[in-house]
């Protein structure tokens, strides 16, 4: 008998993960009709990160260039930016890389967040930012900007930071902080609880998006408290973000039953 054809490849998909967001994206595409090839990628910066479907690879690729000479050779057929919003220097990575190579770029970004009536919201631009904005607003200060931003506030000695994180942070610290040591998502209860206990003055937050994390500002509403908020950086020129996982899947030209599955995702994460 003759020899079956051989089969074409399967389509490649590059996911620039640790997010929530990239574990509900790589299910969805892993359970694709089409067969599809999915790869995450993780920086390697948490000890213990959750496994998201299909194949995961660690570390960083150095710069663009490395990123570019990675998609050559892996063949991959779309690169989809599902890093925290804040991750500036990848997603520039990711669009100079898709730009030498034509691999189609989609990035997905949850919502940001937005005041509403009650809210007592300082908009900055930056870490440092929030750090020159504290001195007026209260000397007892929960920190939940994340643990390798907090060098940004070691010079405040007169202030006392609660600082909360996945992973104990590594100096320079804050003379005066405590450590957290906790993994969300949280209650508003929770929240307020926590906020009271400790007899904090102010919040710092990034603008990260996300009904997950959002508990924190409500909870900070409801007790009258300010809360100083980093506004994420802008995307590189001539890249657009997606909100979630459904728009990720219209753009990759996936069909119809992309919806289905990306709901299914969405449900399940």
């Amino acid at each position: 008998m003759p020899a079956p054809p051989p089969q074409p490849p399967r389509r490649h998909v590059l996911v620039l993960g640790g997010t929530t967001e990239a574990r509900r994206l790589a299910a969805a595409l892993a359970a694709h009709p089409a067969g599809l090839r999915v790869t995450t990628s993780l920086a390697g910066r948490t000890a213990r990160p959750e496994a998201p479907a299909g194949e995961i690879r660690t570390g960083g690729f150095g710069g663009a260039e490395g990123l570019a000479e990675w998609l050559r050779a892996h063949r991959v057929d779309a690169l989809v930016d599902a890093t925290h919003p804040f991750a500036a220097s990848i997603t520039a990575n990711a669009a100079r890389a898709t730009a030498a190579t034509g691999v189609p770029m989609v990035v997905l970004r949850r919502p940001g967040w937005g005041p509403v009536p009650g809210d007592r919201w300082y908009d900055v631009p930056s870490l440092a930012a929030a750090a020159e904005a504290l001195p007026g607003l209260g000397d007892r200060v929960f920190l939940t900007t994340g643990r390798l931003g907090l060098a940004a506030f070691a010079h405040l000695a007169e202030q006392h930071f609660l600082v909360r994180s996945v992973e104990r942070p590594d100096p320079p610290l804050p003379p005066h902080t405590k450590i957290l040591l906790a993994r969300g998502p949280f209650t508003v209860a929770d929240e307020r609880e926590l906020l009271r206990a400790h007899r904090v003055d102010v919040l710092v937050t990034k603008d990260s998006g996300g009904e997950a994390t959002a508990a924190k500002l409500t909870a900070a509403r409801e007790l009258g408290l300010p809360v100083v908020v980093v506004r994420r950086p802008p995307l590189p020129d001539g890249v657009t973000a997606v909100p979630d996982v459904a728009g990720v899947l219209g753009r990759l030209g996936l069909g119809s039953e992309a919806t289905e599955g990306a709901a299914q995702a969405e449900g399940t994460a």
